[in-house]
Protein backbone atom coordinates (compact mmCIF):
# COMPACT_ATOMS: atom_id res chain seq x y z
CA UNK A 1 0.00 0.00 0.00
CA UNK A 2 2.81 2.41 0.91
CA UNK A 3 4.65 1.60 -2.30
CA UNK A 4 1.53 2.05 -4.41
CA UNK A 5 0.73 5.39 -2.79
CA UNK A 6 4.27 6.65 -3.38
CA UNK A 7 4.31 5.70 -7.06
CA UNK A 8 0.77 6.96 -7.68
CA UNK A 9 1.77 10.29 -6.18
CA UNK A 10 5.03 10.46 -8.11
CA UNK A 11 3.23 9.57 -11.36
CA UNK A 12 0.72 12.37 -10.75
CA UNK A 13 3.60 14.84 -10.44
CA UNK A 14 5.30 13.57 -13.59
CA UNK A 15 2.05 13.60 -15.55
CA UNK A 16 2.08 17.38 -15.31
CA UNK A 17 4.75 17.21 -18.01
CA UNK A 18 4.22 13.79 -19.60
CA UNK A 19 1.07 13.82 -21.72
CA UNK A 20 -0.69 10.61 -22.77
CA UNK A 21 0.78 10.76 -26.28
CA UNK A 22 4.36 11.40 -25.13
CA UNK A 23 7.00 8.69 -25.48
CA UNK A 24 8.78 8.02 -22.17
CA UNK A 25 11.99 6.02 -21.83
CA UNK A 26 13.19 5.23 -18.31
CA UNK A 27 16.86 4.37 -17.89
CA UNK A 28 17.84 1.75 -15.32
CA UNK A 29 14.47 1.45 -13.59
CA UNK A 30 14.87 0.13 -10.04
CA UNK A 31 11.29 -1.07 -9.96
CA UNK A 32 8.18 -1.39 -12.10
CA UNK A 33 6.46 1.31 -10.12
CA UNK A 34 6.02 3.80 -12.97
CA UNK A 35 5.85 1.65 -16.09
CA UNK A 36 2.19 0.74 -15.71
CA UNK A 37 1.16 4.32 -15.14
CA UNK A 38 2.08 5.83 -18.53
CA UNK A 39 0.64 4.81 -21.88
CA UNK A 40 3.80 5.06 -24.01
CA UNK A 41 6.41 3.84 -21.54
CA UNK A 42 9.56 1.88 -22.32
CA UNK A 43 12.51 0.89 -20.15
CA UNK A 44 16.15 0.34 -21.03
CA UNK A 45 18.82 -1.15 -18.81
CA UNK A 46 21.45 1.52 -19.40
CA UNK A 47 22.47 4.55 -21.42
CA UNK A 48 24.47 2.24 -23.66
CA UNK A 49 21.31 0.25 -24.38
CA UNK A 50 19.47 3.47 -25.22
CA UNK A 51 22.19 4.33 -27.74
CA UNK A 52 22.06 0.89 -29.35
CA UNK A 53 18.27 0.62 -29.51
CA UNK A 54 17.76 4.30 -30.50
CA UNK A 55 14.25 4.40 -29.11
CA UNK A 56 12.31 7.60 -29.87
CA UNK A 57 11.53 9.62 -26.77
CA UNK A 58 9.95 12.89 -25.71
CA UNK A 59 11.13 12.34 -22.13
CA UNK A 60 14.13 10.47 -20.78
CA UNK A 61 13.29 9.54 -17.17
CA UNK A 62 16.06 9.15 -14.60
CA UNK A 63 14.06 8.14 -11.54
CA UNK A 64 16.63 7.95 -8.76
CA UNK A 65 19.30 6.89 -11.24
CA UNK A 66 21.83 9.49 -10.12
CA UNK A 67 21.74 8.01 -6.61
CA UNK A 68 23.35 4.80 -7.89
CA UNK A 69 25.78 5.99 -10.57
CA UNK A 70 29.47 5.66 -9.79
CA UNK A 71 30.29 8.48 -12.25
CA UNK A 72 27.34 10.82 -12.82
CA UNK A 73 29.24 13.11 -15.18
CA UNK A 74 30.27 10.25 -17.44
CA UNK A 75 26.74 8.85 -17.50
CA UNK A 76 25.30 12.25 -18.46
CA UNK A 77 27.96 12.72 -21.14
CA UNK A 78 26.96 9.40 -22.68
CA UNK A 79 23.29 10.33 -22.46
CA UNK A 80 23.90 13.74 -24.05
CA UNK A 81 25.58 12.04 -27.00
CA UNK A 82 22.43 9.92 -27.60
CA UNK A 83 20.02 12.83 -27.79
CA UNK A 84 18.81 14.59 -30.90
CA UNK A 85 18.03 17.87 -29.16
CA UNK A 86 14.26 18.04 -28.70
CA UNK A 87 14.05 15.55 -25.82
CA UNK A 88 13.53 16.56 -22.22
CA UNK A 89 15.33 14.81 -19.36
CA UNK A 90 13.33 14.27 -16.17
CA UNK A 91 15.49 13.81 -13.08
CA UNK A 92 13.84 12.50 -9.92
CA UNK A 93 16.01 12.35 -6.81
CA UNK A 94 15.65 12.59 -3.04
CA UNK A 95 16.44 15.56 -0.84
CA UNK A 96 19.54 15.13 1.33
CA UNK A 97 17.38 16.03 4.33
CA UNK A 98 15.56 12.71 3.97
CA UNK A 99 18.70 10.54 3.91
CA UNK A 100 18.49 9.44 7.59
CA UNK A 101 14.75 8.70 7.32
CA UNK A 102 15.18 6.73 4.09
CA UNK A 103 17.90 4.58 5.62
CA UNK A 104 15.87 4.01 8.77
CA UNK A 105 12.85 2.98 6.67
CA UNK A 106 15.04 0.46 4.84
CA UNK A 107 16.36 -0.99 8.11
CA UNK A 108 12.91 -1.54 9.61
CA UNK A 109 11.50 -3.00 6.40
CA UNK A 110 9.12 -0.18 5.46
CA UNK A 111 11.23 0.45 2.37
CA UNK A 112 13.19 -2.03 0.28
CA UNK A 113 16.96 -1.93 0.81
CA UNK A 114 18.57 0.05 -2.00
CA UNK A 115 22.27 0.86 -2.23
CA UNK A 116 22.12 4.63 -2.73
CA UNK A 117 25.65 5.92 -3.17
CA UNK A 118 25.05 9.59 -3.95
CA UNK A 119 22.93 12.04 -2.03
CA UNK A 120 23.51 15.26 -3.94
CA UNK A 121 22.31 18.82 -3.55
CA UNK A 122 20.51 20.62 -6.35
CA UNK A 123 23.59 22.77 -6.89
CA UNK A 124 25.56 19.58 -7.58
CA UNK A 125 23.10 18.54 -10.28
CA UNK A 126 23.26 22.02 -11.80
CA UNK A 127 27.03 21.67 -12.02
CA UNK A 128 26.84 18.20 -13.57
CA UNK A 129 24.40 19.51 -16.18
CA UNK A 130 26.61 22.49 -16.95
CA UNK A 131 29.62 20.22 -17.43
CA UNK A 132 27.77 17.87 -19.78
CA UNK A 133 25.97 20.32 -22.06
CA UNK A 134 22.54 20.16 -20.41
CA UNK A 135 20.45 23.13 -19.33
CA UNK A 136 18.03 22.98 -16.41
CA UNK A 137 14.64 24.45 -17.33
CA UNK A 138 12.63 23.94 -14.18
CA UNK A 139 12.88 22.44 -10.71
CA UNK A 140 9.96 21.34 -8.55
CA UNK A 141 10.09 20.07 -5.00
CA UNK A 142 7.30 17.73 -3.89
CA UNK A 143 6.04 15.37 -1.19
CA UNK A 144 6.02 16.10 2.51
CA UNK A 145 4.25 12.90 3.53
CA UNK A 146 5.18 9.67 1.64
CA UNK A 147 2.62 7.53 3.47
CA UNK A 148 -1.15 7.61 2.85
CA UNK A 149 -2.38 9.17 6.09
CA UNK A 150 -6.06 10.06 5.47
CA UNK A 151 -6.68 13.80 5.02
CA UNK A 152 -3.21 14.74 6.36
CA UNK A 153 -1.26 13.41 3.37
CA UNK A 154 -3.42 15.32 0.89
CA UNK A 155 -3.20 18.51 2.96
CA UNK A 156 0.58 18.32 3.27
CA UNK A 157 1.43 17.14 -0.23
CA UNK A 158 -1.04 19.13 -2.29
CA UNK A 159 -1.48 22.41 -0.45
CA UNK A 160 1.49 22.96 1.87
CA UNK A 161 4.43 21.42 -0.02
CA UNK A 162 4.41 24.09 -2.80
CA UNK A 163 4.52 26.96 -0.30
CA UNK A 164 7.63 28.82 0.91
CA UNK A 165 9.17 27.38 4.09
CA UNK A 166 7.36 24.04 3.70
CA UNK A 167 9.28 23.52 0.43
CA UNK A 168 12.46 23.22 2.48
CA UNK A 169 11.29 19.91 3.95
CA UNK A 170 10.00 18.15 0.84
CA UNK A 171 11.32 14.73 -0.13
CA UNK A 172 11.42 14.75 -3.94
CA UNK A 173 13.29 16.92 -6.41
CA UNK A 174 11.89 16.84 -9.96
CA UNK A 175 14.07 18.60 -12.51
CA UNK A 176 13.54 19.14 -16.24
CA UNK A 177 16.60 19.68 -18.42
CA UNK A 178 17.21 20.00 -22.13
CA UNK A 179 20.28 19.23 -24.24
CA UNK A 180 21.91 22.37 -25.58
CA UNK A 181 21.88 22.30 -29.37
CA UNK A 182 24.45 23.91 -31.61
CA UNK A 183 23.06 26.76 -33.68
CA UNK A 184 22.71 25.83 -37.35
CA UNK A 185 23.70 28.06 -40.22
CA UNK A 186 20.24 28.14 -41.84
CA UNK A 187 18.16 31.13 -40.80
CA UNK A 188 14.52 30.23 -40.07
CA UNK A 189 11.70 32.38 -41.42
CA UNK A 190 9.02 34.10 -39.36
CA UNK A 191 5.24 34.44 -39.38
CA UNK A 192 4.28 37.73 -37.68
CA UNK A 193 0.67 37.51 -36.47
CA UNK A 194 -1.08 40.89 -36.13
CA UNK A 195 -4.51 40.78 -34.44
CA UNK A 196 -6.19 44.05 -35.47
CA UNK A 197 -9.45 45.45 -34.11
CA UNK A 198 -10.14 49.16 -34.65
CA UNK A 199 -6.54 49.82 -35.72
CA UNK A 200 -7.15 51.42 -39.11
CA UNK A 201 -4.47 54.12 -38.88
CA UNK A 202 -1.75 51.68 -37.81
CA UNK A 203 -1.91 49.20 -40.70
CA UNK A 204 0.39 51.05 -43.11
CA UNK A 205 2.90 51.75 -40.32
CA UNK A 206 3.05 48.06 -39.46
CA UNK A 207 3.99 47.16 -43.02
CA UNK A 208 6.53 49.97 -43.27
CA UNK A 209 8.16 49.28 -39.90
CA UNK A 210 8.08 45.47 -39.63
CA UNK A 211 11.63 44.23 -40.38
CA UNK A 212 12.67 41.18 -42.36
CA UNK A 213 14.35 38.68 -40.02
CA UNK A 214 14.41 35.41 -41.94
CA UNK A 215 14.72 34.85 -45.68
CA UNK A 216 10.98 34.36 -46.36
CA UNK A 217 9.00 36.11 -43.64
CA UNK A 218 5.26 36.68 -43.73
CA UNK A 219 2.87 39.10 -42.01
CA UNK A 220 -0.61 37.80 -41.20
CA UNK A 221 -3.33 40.32 -40.35
CA UNK A 222 -6.39 38.96 -38.55
CA UNK A 223 -9.19 41.50 -38.30
CA UNK A 224 -12.28 40.98 -36.21
CA UNK A 225 -15.34 42.98 -35.22
CA UNK A 226 -13.91 46.43 -35.97
CA UNK A 227 -16.21 49.45 -35.94
CA UNK A 228 -13.83 51.50 -38.08
CA UNK A 229 -12.45 50.72 -41.55
CA UNK A 230 -9.61 48.43 -40.37
CA UNK A 231 -10.63 45.60 -42.73
CA UNK A 232 -10.77 47.88 -45.77
CA UNK A 233 -7.43 49.46 -44.83
CA UNK A 234 -5.79 46.03 -44.55
CA UNK A 235 -6.98 45.09 -48.03
CA UNK A 236 -5.83 48.40 -49.52
CA UNK A 237 -2.42 48.29 -47.81
CA UNK A 238 -1.67 44.71 -48.80
CA UNK A 239 -2.66 45.27 -52.42
CA UNK A 240 -0.33 48.28 -52.65
CA UNK A 241 2.54 46.64 -50.72
CA UNK A 242 5.90 46.44 -52.52
CA UNK A 243 8.05 45.01 -49.73
CA UNK A 244 9.63 41.59 -49.17
CA UNK A 245 7.12 40.03 -46.79
CA UNK A 246 4.52 37.55 -47.93
CA UNK A 247 1.17 39.02 -46.84
CA UNK A 248 -1.90 37.14 -45.62
CA UNK A 249 -5.12 38.60 -44.23
CA UNK A 250 -8.28 37.09 -42.80
CA UNK A 251 -11.33 37.96 -40.71
CA UNK A 252 -12.01 36.01 -37.56
CA UNK A 253 -15.43 34.45 -37.04
CA UNK A 254 -15.21 34.50 -33.26
CA UNK A 255 -14.43 37.26 -30.79
CA UNK A 256 -11.41 38.35 -28.81
CA UNK A 257 -7.69 38.55 -29.36
CA UNK A 258 -7.21 34.91 -28.38
CA UNK A 259 -9.46 33.72 -31.19
CA UNK A 260 -7.62 36.01 -33.64
CA UNK A 261 -4.20 34.75 -32.54
CA UNK A 262 -5.24 31.12 -32.99
CA UNK A 263 -6.58 31.81 -36.48
CA UNK A 264 -3.34 33.57 -37.38
CA UNK A 265 -1.30 30.63 -36.08
CA UNK A 266 -3.41 28.24 -38.17
CA UNK A 267 -2.66 30.30 -41.29
CA UNK A 268 1.06 30.58 -40.54
CA UNK A 269 3.50 28.61 -42.69
CA UNK A 270 6.91 29.65 -41.32
CA UNK A 271 9.15 28.18 -38.61
CA UNK A 272 8.79 30.88 -35.94
CA UNK A 273 5.52 32.43 -34.77
CA UNK A 274 5.46 36.00 -33.41
CA UNK A 275 2.55 38.03 -32.03
CA UNK A 276 2.70 41.78 -32.72
CA UNK A 277 -0.03 43.96 -31.25
CA UNK A 278 -1.45 46.27 -33.90
CA UNK A 279 -1.47 49.28 -31.55
CA UNK A 280 2.34 49.52 -32.05
CA UNK A 281 2.94 50.23 -28.36
CA UNK A 282 5.70 47.61 -28.69
CA UNK A 283 7.85 48.79 -31.62
CA UNK A 284 8.13 46.33 -34.53
CA UNK A 285 11.76 47.38 -34.84
CA UNK A 286 12.47 45.38 -31.64
CA UNK A 287 11.22 42.07 -33.04
CA UNK A 288 14.76 41.06 -34.15
CA UNK A 289 15.67 40.81 -30.44
CA UNK A 290 13.06 38.07 -30.09
CA UNK A 291 14.26 36.44 -33.30
CA UNK A 292 17.88 36.36 -32.16
CA UNK A 293 16.90 34.81 -28.82
CA UNK A 294 14.92 31.95 -30.33
CA UNK A 295 16.92 31.36 -33.51
CA UNK A 296 20.14 31.42 -31.45
CA UNK A 297 18.75 28.69 -29.15
CA UNK A 298 18.86 30.95 -26.11
CA UNK A 299 15.13 30.33 -25.72
CA UNK A 300 12.29 28.16 -27.00
CA UNK A 301 9.59 30.61 -25.90
CA UNK A 302 10.25 34.36 -25.73
CA UNK A 303 8.08 36.72 -23.69
CA UNK A 304 8.31 40.49 -23.95
CA UNK A 305 8.83 42.60 -20.82
CA UNK A 306 7.69 46.23 -20.77
CA UNK A 307 8.68 46.88 -17.14
CA UNK A 308 12.46 47.10 -17.50
CA UNK A 309 13.00 50.29 -19.51
CA UNK A 310 11.26 53.59 -18.70
CA UNK A 311 7.96 53.82 -20.58
CA UNK A 312 6.30 56.84 -22.11
CA UNK A 313 4.13 58.82 -19.72
CA UNK A 314 0.69 57.71 -20.93
CA UNK A 315 1.69 54.22 -22.06
CA UNK A 316 0.36 52.42 -18.97
CA UNK A 317 -1.93 53.73 -16.25
CA UNK A 318 -1.07 53.37 -12.57
CA UNK A 319 -3.53 50.59 -11.75
CA UNK A 320 -2.45 48.72 -14.86
CA UNK A 321 1.14 48.84 -13.62
CA UNK A 322 0.03 47.55 -10.19
CA UNK A 323 -1.97 44.77 -11.84
CA UNK A 324 0.95 43.83 -14.08
CA UNK A 325 3.31 43.53 -11.12
CA UNK A 326 0.80 41.46 -9.14
CA UNK A 327 0.18 39.03 -11.98
CA UNK A 328 3.91 38.82 -12.77
CA UNK A 329 4.64 37.77 -9.17
CA UNK A 330 1.69 35.36 -9.07
CA UNK A 331 2.52 33.72 -12.40
CA UNK A 332 6.19 33.46 -11.39
CA UNK A 333 5.12 31.42 -8.36
CA UNK A 334 2.70 29.23 -10.31
CA UNK A 335 4.96 28.63 -13.33
CA UNK A 336 8.10 28.08 -11.27
CA UNK A 337 10.26 30.75 -12.87
CA UNK A 338 10.66 34.50 -12.65
CA UNK A 339 8.56 36.78 -14.85
CA UNK A 340 8.66 40.55 -14.79
CA UNK A 341 5.76 41.11 -17.21
CA UNK A 342 3.33 38.34 -18.17
CA UNK A 343 0.84 40.71 -19.83
CA UNK A 344 3.03 41.91 -22.71
CA UNK A 345 1.34 40.90 -25.95
CA UNK A 346 4.56 40.12 -27.83
CA UNK A 347 5.27 36.40 -27.54
CA UNK A 348 7.37 34.16 -29.79
CA UNK A 349 7.69 30.39 -30.17
CA UNK A 350 8.47 27.69 -32.72
CA UNK A 351 5.52 26.57 -34.83
CA UNK A 352 6.23 22.91 -34.08
CA UNK A 353 6.05 23.63 -30.34
CA UNK A 354 2.81 25.54 -30.81
CA UNK A 355 1.25 22.59 -32.61
CA UNK A 356 2.08 20.31 -29.68
CA UNK A 357 0.86 22.93 -27.24
CA UNK A 358 -2.43 23.43 -29.08
CA UNK A 359 -3.08 19.69 -29.14
CA UNK A 360 -3.11 19.66 -25.32
CA UNK A 361 -4.90 22.96 -24.76
CA UNK A 362 -7.84 21.35 -22.94
CA UNK A 363 -5.53 20.64 -19.97
CA UNK A 364 -5.82 24.30 -18.95
CA UNK A 365 -9.29 24.92 -20.33
CA UNK A 366 -10.25 26.93 -23.38
CA UNK A 367 -11.22 30.26 -21.85
CA UNK A 368 -8.25 32.55 -22.51
CA UNK A 369 -9.68 35.58 -24.37
CA UNK A 370 -6.24 37.16 -24.79
CA UNK A 371 -4.34 34.40 -26.59
CA UNK A 372 -1.28 34.86 -24.36
CA UNK A 373 -1.76 32.79 -21.26
CA UNK A 374 -2.54 29.36 -22.60
CA UNK A 375 0.74 29.87 -24.48
CA UNK A 376 2.60 30.61 -21.25
CA UNK A 377 0.91 27.78 -19.37
CA UNK A 378 1.49 25.32 -22.19
CA UNK A 379 5.14 26.32 -22.61
CA UNK A 380 5.76 25.85 -18.90
CA UNK A 381 4.08 22.45 -18.90
CA UNK A 382 6.09 21.31 -21.94
CA UNK A 383 9.33 22.27 -20.23
CA UNK A 384 10.26 24.84 -22.87
CA UNK A 385 13.07 27.25 -22.13
CA UNK A 386 11.28 30.57 -21.47
CA UNK A 387 13.23 33.83 -21.66
CA UNK A 388 12.06 37.43 -21.30
CA UNK A 389 13.26 40.11 -23.71
CA UNK A 390 12.95 43.71 -22.43
CA UNK A 391 11.19 46.07 -24.85
CA UNK A 392 10.45 49.80 -24.90
CA UNK A 393 6.79 50.59 -24.35
CA UNK A 394 5.15 53.55 -26.09
CA UNK A 395 1.80 55.23 -25.68
CA UNK A 396 -0.87 54.51 -28.26
CA UNK A 397 -0.98 57.02 -31.12
CA UNK A 398 -4.33 56.00 -32.60
CA UNK A 399 -7.59 54.68 -31.19
CA UNK A 400 -8.30 53.39 -27.69
CA UNK A 401 -7.26 50.26 -25.86
CA UNK A 402 -9.36 47.12 -26.23
CA UNK A 403 -8.48 46.08 -22.67
CA UNK A 404 -11.23 46.46 -20.04
CA UNK A 405 -9.17 46.74 -16.89
CA UNK A 406 -11.49 45.35 -14.21
CA UNK A 407 -13.44 42.78 -16.24
CA UNK A 408 -10.33 41.40 -17.87
CA UNK A 409 -8.53 41.52 -14.51
CA UNK A 410 -11.15 39.18 -13.05
CA UNK A 411 -10.74 36.84 -16.03
CA UNK A 412 -6.98 36.84 -15.45
CA UNK A 413 -7.50 36.04 -11.79
CA UNK A 414 -9.75 33.12 -12.69
CA UNK A 415 -7.15 31.83 -15.15
CA UNK A 416 -4.44 32.20 -12.53
CA UNK A 417 -6.37 30.18 -9.94
CA UNK A 418 -7.16 27.49 -12.50
CA UNK A 419 -3.50 27.26 -13.56
CA UNK A 420 -2.38 27.15 -9.92
CA UNK A 421 -4.59 24.12 -9.30
CA UNK A 422 -3.27 22.42 -12.42
CA UNK A 423 0.41 23.34 -12.14
CA UNK A 424 1.20 23.99 -8.48
CA UNK A 425 -1.41 22.42 -6.21
CA UNK A 426 -1.98 19.34 -8.32
CA UNK A 427 -3.57 16.14 -7.14
CA UNK A 428 -4.17 12.67 -8.52
CA UNK A 429 -6.72 13.92 -11.06
CA UNK A 430 -3.86 14.97 -13.34
CA UNK A 431 -2.64 11.39 -13.62
CA UNK A 432 -2.76 9.80 -17.07
CA UNK A 433 -2.77 6.00 -17.10
CA UNK A 434 -3.00 3.33 -19.74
Amino acid sequence: MLRRYFYDTLASYLSLYIRPEDQVVEIEPRSKGLGERFANYQAVSSVAALKIERRPADYILLNGTIHYERDIEEMLNQLRACLEGSERILFVYYSMLWKPLARFASKVGIRSRTPEQNWIAHEDLENFCYLTGLEIIRRDVKLLCPIPVPFLANLLNRYLAPLPFFRLFTMLNIVIARPLKSVGEARPSVSVIVPARNESENINNILVRCPMMGPQDEVIFVEGNSTDDTWERIQQATSAYKGSHRLVFAQQKGHGKGDAVRLGFELATKDILMILDADLTTPPEELPKFYNAIAGNKAEFVNGSRLVYPMEKEAMRFFNIVGNKFFAAAFSFVLGQRFKDTLCGTKVLWRTDYQRLAAAREFFGDFDPFGDFDLLFGAARMGLKIVEVPVHYHERKYGTTNIQRWRHGLILLRMLLFAARRLKFLGHETLHTR
